[in-house]
């Protein structure tokens, strides 16, 4: 029996390729949580600016928390099994009246891992609704495995290359609509975007991803992980440490070392390289 989701909820997953909205905390905890990442976002602008959002977990104590929140791990662990590793994160932000959007594309494309098998759970921080630019997905793409996908490297394009999807039928994609406090998962292949934010107000998310089970292997470059739950037996992955305080050394170490490794990866194959 599953233990965070329901069994509707898991059989969705697998039948469409996402599951939301699920409740993982309460909208006041997840303003508490808003306010960490933006007095973060105060304190060292630089270090977590539009171009360097990926892997804050590694080196921020309030997205680790939130990385390996048990409610989280828990929906996880009924999706992919006890054993969880996590390969990384993304803060995925749009600002009021901005032109950012993120392409159709599927995650499995671009990141190098197989099996397909990697699930990334997105937690809002604000409300992600269709005004405010949220996750579209296209049910049941998943199912019908790795789509041809071309680079544009778009100007508004969030994504690191514009990696778009060639076809998709728009009409039957589906708004993920989210209060604060509450996330959606998807799996590897499902083909999802996200539209402008044409709101007055800001939209803040947290993309975990990906979790995956010990089996998992990254095909380019090195497989660095946080060991999330269980995974005894070890892997081919390398384990980075969790912070015990904000950007503490071995937490900006693990950071840094991540992000070069996601750029190679990332960007293997690409016509040209633009700053992420």
């Amino acid at each position: 029996m599953p233990k965070v989701l329901t069994q509707e909820q898991v059989d969705h997953f697998h039948e469409f390729g996402y599951c939301a909205p699920i409740d993982v905390m309460s909208e006041d905890d997840a303003r508490a949580l808003k306010l960490r990442v933006e007095a973060a976002e105060a304190a060292y602008p630089e270090d977590l600016s539009p171009t360097n959002r990926n892997n804050t977990h590694l080196a921020y104590t309030c997205v680790d928390e939130a990385a390996h929140h048990p409610v989280i791990v828990g929906a996880v662990s009924d999706l992919i099994g006890e054993d969880i590793l996590l390969y990384g994160s993304v803060l995925f932000f749009k600002e009021p009246k901005s032109t950012g959007f993120v392409s159709w594309h599927q995650d499995a494309t671009y990141m190098g891992i197989e099996p397909h098998t990697f699930i990334t759970p997105w937690l809002a921080l604000t409300p992600s609704n269709p005004q405010l630019g949220c996750i579209k997905a296209i049910p049941g793409s998943h199912k019908d495995g790795i789509r041809l996908h071309h680079d544009t490297f778009g100007e508004d394009n969030i994504l690191t290359r514009g990696q778009t999807v060639a076809e998709v039928d728009e009409a039957a994609a589906v708004d993920l609509i989210l209060r604060p406090g509450q996330m959606s998962i998807h799996h590897a292949r499902t083909v999802h975007g996200s539209m402008p934010n044409h709101s007055n107000e800001r939209r803040m998310g947290i993309a975990l991803q990906a979790y995956m089970g010990p089996d998992s292997r990254q095909m380019i470059g090195e497989h660095l992980v946080q060991v999330v739950q269980g995974c005894d037996s070890g892997g081919d992955f390398v384990v980075l440490p969790r912070p015990g305080t904000d950007r503490d050394e071995a937490g900006l170490a693990a950071r840094s070392r991540a992000n070069a490794n996601w750029a190679d990866i990332l960007y293997e194959g690409a016509s040209k390289v633009r700053a992420y």
